[in-house]
């Protein structure tokens, strides 16, 4: 009954938005709201791969729900729900509860409810979370959108998370181990950006995938990249190797038409936003400083290395 317990005792709580059928059933039963689709993703972390054995349990909570949201407001979609898929070593109710504490005050902040997944022992601490959100119908946002003259802009700051994980106890480590998710500028860009991803596994990376579902190249201005204090003390290809191919970011990278961007500049925004280069029609990612060319290469996050 070990199975039963965990789930009685850390993952059973009300939900805090529309759900038929939650925790308890053998599936979770929802109705879709009018004219919406469904959104869907799902992210795996693995503990000694994706996050040191020795990372607070509660910071492992929030982050297991945030980086899944973060890929909903990717698509322009209000999230919803999650479902979570938990296999333990052994039953630690200390660190269970301080992890399942990380991952409702995620959910809490972003209105989110828990509606189901499953529990079991495992020599590896894994994690899999499956989160659902709503989008208008025909709005979500692909990365295939992406047009020449589009601009290519950035949430945030970039390269905070790899400098943490880099330097231990910096005060960067809470853009490492608590991101923030952007579901506000999400579901703001719908109708407005004809492209987004969220960047995870480096800028560079990231926004390549925009350029090859889209059949487009860009050019980015190393110089406008959004970077913290810390990282503008550093030489120039350092800071450029953590805001470029250090992941771990999740913000959202999108393009967007000028007159769109003026548009976008007319909302309430709760994050800022950088304008970091421009789209055009000739494939391959380039770099230029000061508006000359700047030739750098890198490789983003490897998920099989």
């Amino acid at each position: 009954m070990a199975e039963f317990s965990i789930i009685d005792s850390y993952f059973n709580r009300r939900n805090l938005n529309s759900v038929d059928l939650g925790v308890g059933d053998d599936s979770a039963v929802l109705t879709p709201p009018p004219q919406q689709q469904l959104v869907i993703c799902t992210d795996t972390s693995v503990a000694g791969r994706h996050f040191p054995l020795e990372t607070d349990p509660h910071a492992i909570g929030w982050k297991s729900v945030a980086v899944n949201l973060s890929d909903i407001a990717a698509m322009g979609a209000t999230p919803h729900s999650i479902l979570l898929a938990l296999s333990l070593p052994q039953i630690d109710h200390a660190w269970l509860k301080a992890f399942s504490q990380g991952l409702y005050d995620c959910c809490d902040q972003f209105g989110v409810s828990l509606i189901g997944g499953d529990t079991t022992q495992s020599p590896h601490l894994t994690i899999s979370i499956t989160a659902l959100g709503w989008v208008d119908s025909g709005q979500a946002i692909p990365r295939s959108g992406a047009q020449p003259g589009d601009l290519i802009c950035v949430s945030g700051t970039v390269g905070d998370a790899a400098f943490a994980l880099n330097h231990p106890g910096h005060p960067l480590q809470q853009r490492l181990d608590y991101p923030s998710p952007r579901c506000q500028l999400g579901v703001a860009l719908k109708g407005l950006a004809h492209s987004m991803i969220d960047v995870s596994d480096g800028l560079a990376q990231d926004l390549g995938h925009i350029l090859q579902a889209s059949q487009v190249g860009a050019t980015l201005a190393l110089d406008k990249l959004p970077l913290s204090p810390a990282l503008h003390t550093l030489r120039d290809e350092q800071k450029w190797q953590y805001a470029l191919a250090g992941g771990d970011d999740y913000e959202l990278c999108f393009t967007i038409s000028p007159q769109n961007y003026e548009k976008l500049l007319q909302k309430q925004i709760d994050v800022s936003i950088s304008i970091i280069g421009t789209v055009h029609s000739s494939l391959g990612l380039t770099f230029e400083k000061n508006g000359i060319d700047h030739l750098l290469q890198f490789n983003g996050y490897q998920h099989f290395a």
